[in-house]
Formats: C-alpha cells, sequence, structure tokens
C-alpha cells in the first residue's frame, strides 16, 4: 500500500478538495482506496455524508498513536492507496501522517503570501527525507501570476527544480465546489469538464511519481517560464533546506475553499 497526504501550513489552500478528487481518479485507475481525514474541521466526513456509502470511504483519525496501527490494517485488508487530508498547520498527527507517506503534496494557491507560508510545512517534510511536490492550486486559467509561482517555488534553476511541481496547475473553476457540495468528485459531477481533466491528469503525474518514474524534463521547465522570481518567495526552497529539522517536532469564480 502506498500513502499519500496533503498538509500545508496555510488554510484555504484545497487540500480536501484534492484529495477528494485523486481518490475518485485513484479509484477509477483500479486502487482500493481509503481516504483518511485528521482535521476536526470535518470537511470530507460531511462530504462522505453527502455522499451516502459510496467508494472511497472515509474515515477520521484525531489521535496520533493510531495513524501508523491502522495504515498497517489498511494495508493488510487490501487497501492499495490511502490519502490523508491533514488540518492547517504542522501539528502532531500531521507530523506523524507525514513519517508514513509516500509521497507528500503540499497545496499553494499562486500567491508569494501562501508559498511562503509553506516553509514550516516544507520543513516537516524535509526532516522526515520524504519524497514532496507542490501542486499550484485554484490558479486563474490565465495570467502570469502562474508562472511568477512556480518560478518562486522552483528558484533560479528551473529545470533542476521543477520535480518539485506537479503537472498540471489546478485551476479555480465553479465545478470543484459544486462536486463538492453534492457529494461528488469534480469527475463524477462534470466527468467532460477541464476541472476533470486537470485532476485526472495530476493523478497520472502523481501515479508516476510514486512510481519513481518522473523526471525534471518530463514534469515541467520552469525556465521557459516568463515570470520574475518575487525574492521572498523564491528562497522558501533554500531557507528549508538549510535549517534541518529534528524528526518528530512539532468558469471561474472567486471563492474561499478553506479546505
Amino acid at each position: 500500500m502506498q500513502t499519500i497526504v496533503l498538509a500545508t501550513q496555510k488554510g484555504g489552500s484545497g487540500k480536501s478538495t484534492l484529495a477528494i478528487g485523486l481518490a475518485v481518479a485513484a479509484r477509477n485507475a483500479g486502487h482500493n482506496v481509503r481516504l483518511i481525514e485528521t482535521d476536526p474541521q470535518g470537511t470530507l466526513s460531511n462530504w462522505q455524508s453527502r455522499r451516502g456509502v459510496a467508494e472511497p470511504m472515509v474515515e477520521t483519525i484525531y489521535n496520533v498513536g493510531r495513524i501508523e496501527s491502522r495504515l498497517e490494517q489498511l494495508s493488510r485488508g487490501g487497501v492499495t492507496l490511502t490519502i490523508i487530508d491533514t488540518a492547517s498547520g504542522v501539528s502532531a498527527i500531521t507530523a506523524a501522517a507525514i513519517r508514513c507517506a509516500d509521497l507528500c503534496l503540499i497545496p499553494t494557491r499562486p500567491s508569494v503570501t501562501d508559498i511562503e507560508a509553506s516553509a514550516a510545512t516544507l520543513k516537516a517534510v524535509r526532516a522526515w527525507r520524504k519524497p514532496f511536490a507542490y501542486v499550484l492550486n485554484q490558479t486563474p486559467v490565465r495570467g502570469r501570476r502562474i508562472d511568477t509561482a512556480a518560478q518562486a517555488l522552483g528558484g533560479e534553476d528551473g529545470r533542476a527544480m521543477s520535480e518539485m511541481i506537479a503537472r498540471p496547475f489546478i485551476s479555480m473553476r465553479n465545478d470543484h465546489q459544486d462536486a463538492l457540495a453534492s457529494g461528488l468528485a469534480v469527475s463524477e459531477y462534470a466527468p467532460t469538464g477541464k476541472s476533470a481533466e486537470e485532476i485526472s491528469q495530476l493523478w497520472r503525474w502523481t501515479e508516476a511519481r510514486l512510481g519513481g518514474d518522473v523526471s525534471s524534463h518530463e514534469i515541467f521547465s520552469l525556465a521557459s517560464g516568463p515570470g520574475r522570481l518575487q525574492s521572498g518567495a523564491a528562497q522558501v526552497v533554500e531557507t528549508a533546506t538549510a535549517q534541518p529539522l529534528t524528526p518528530g517536532a512539532d468558469g471561474l469564480t472567486s471563492w474561499d475553499a478553506c479546505l
């Protein structure tokens, strides 16, 4: 069994909607999927209530000591993929989830402040030497902000750092919030829409990354982007790398997902 953890310091980055989208995409690809919610806000649980008994099922874990043992039970029970949705910040239970992860995804909106706020999460991920990638989420369909954010994450050596950034970027569209309100994933709500296509591609990228089959040339070449670096955000990765952490330390719409 493989485990994906979605974590980030800042709220409103869209962790829960991404977790749901990836879980359903993975199930459609043949995986036996379980969603685990460690966020007391309960977004996944509320989604499951609206959804009914349809897979993938959601279970809640708020006790830090239960994460590892439950993952072992799920693996023995035939689950092939677990996706863990965490609360904002870096709590003890989030750190425990990261410790068990095969891949950590760090969702961030395409703004300098959101990218800078991800530094604490990145330090926790690096403390356990876990593979990770940023997911640029809730991006405008067009505009230079996306390129600027991507370059800020990648730093000056864009080609070398591009493995850190998942593809494609996930655009901000009504389908995501409408699907969530209906107890569906976006691929179920509007299966032929752009949002469903992006989530499907993101799952394929993630699956390849889990298998170790993704190279920087295949993912994304930041070197060709037109934006200029934002000096503060461009140093997020460098700062997190330079300051090691001891393992175990604690249609468009303007919508704030807060998920």
